[in-house]
This record gives structure tokens, sequence and C-alpha cells, in this order.
């Protein structure tokens, strides 16, 4: 089963992820053998983003989560066995994944084409996969052309991971609004 969750900054997506994964993992009849895995995708710089990633380790503090840095190449990841999988967030692995440290930028349809490979992947090796993400196309009316790559590559990546989802989530001001459900 593939959920995506999608919606704004501070909107509880991630909350609600993960409460989610817990609710599908603990219905199944030998959860408590496996862990659940966090699969990170933020590259760790700066304080906000140090604050962003202890608040989340705050939140599944003792909920049974180990956690896999995984900023990019996802199509390498071999998880341990497992309750579910939350791969969070869409957005930082499509920038880890698009902008080189060397300030070029990658192509943006062969890098979507890798985030979805590697999604495929990490759903092969669970029966869970929650996956959160963005919305990024909806604050401004014109962007740098770096800007509009990525706002682009987001969304290629979202609409084929809608496609390939069981069920898709929209959480609107904290509240889940299910988009598809299969």
């Amino acid at each position: 089963m593939i959920h995506l969750i999608t919606g704004g900054s501070g909107s509880g997506k991630s909350a609600y992820a993960e409460n989610e994964l817990l609710r599908v993992g603990e219905l199944q009849t030998d959860a408590g053998r496996y862990p659940y895995v966090y699969a990170a995708t933020m590259r760790p710089y700066g304080e906000e983003t140090m604050r962003k990633i202890m608040r989340h380790r705050q939140m599944r503090a003792g909920k049974g989560f180990v956690t896999l840095e995984c900023p990019s190449g996802l199509s390498g990841v071999a998880l341990p066995e497992n309750r579910g999988v939350l791969l969070e967030c869409v957005s930082n692995l499509a920038a880890n994944e698009l902008f080189c440290e060397d300030g070029t930028i990658k192509d943006a349809k062969e890098t979507a084409e890798k985030i979805i490979e590697g999604i495929r992947c990490i759903s092969r090796q669970t029966e869970n996969l929650v996956i959160v993400t963005n919305e990024v196309n909806a604050d401004a009316e014109c962007y740098s052309e770096e800007t509009e790559r990525y706002i682009f590559l987001v969304g290629k990546v979202n609409q084929e991971i809608a496609r390939m989802a069981d069920r898709v989530t929209e959480v609107v001001y904290g509240i889940p609004v299910q988009v598809k459900i299969r």
C-alpha cells in the first residue's frame, strides 16, 4: 500500500503521516517484531533545519521508528524488515537530487525518473509506504529559472506518485481530505 500525503508548509501533514503509518502497521498480526522505518531526506544544514529535524525526532520518540538517512539515491537503499516506511519528504529529496553542490542543475525529467525508480525500489521492500510531499506551486507568479525547474520536478514526481498510490490525502490546516482511495 502506498499512501501519498501532501499539504502546505505547517499543515500538519507530518503528524498525520506518522499516525497513519502507525495505525496501518498495528493492524498487521506480527507487527510487534519489526520496527517502522523513517526514511529521512533532509540534509542537515543550518540552525533552522536542525530544529526541524529535532522536532520530527521528538514526534517519533518511543513509537518504534528507526531512522535511515536517505537524502538521495533511493534506488540503492536496502531497508531492514519493517512494519512500514515513512518517506519524508519528496520536496527535500527533489532538491537534493536536482541541485549539485558545484552549483550545476541536473535535467529535471531524468531526475524525476530517478526519484520515481527509487520510490518503486522502496515500495518493493515494504507493505506499507507513506510518502510526505509538499505543495510547491501555489505561492507566487514568477520564479527564477532554477526554481521553475524545481517546481516542475516536484510536480512531475508528485503526479507519478499519486498515480502509483492507493491513497492520496491532502492535509489542510490539520484536517485530512481524502483525494484518492483505491
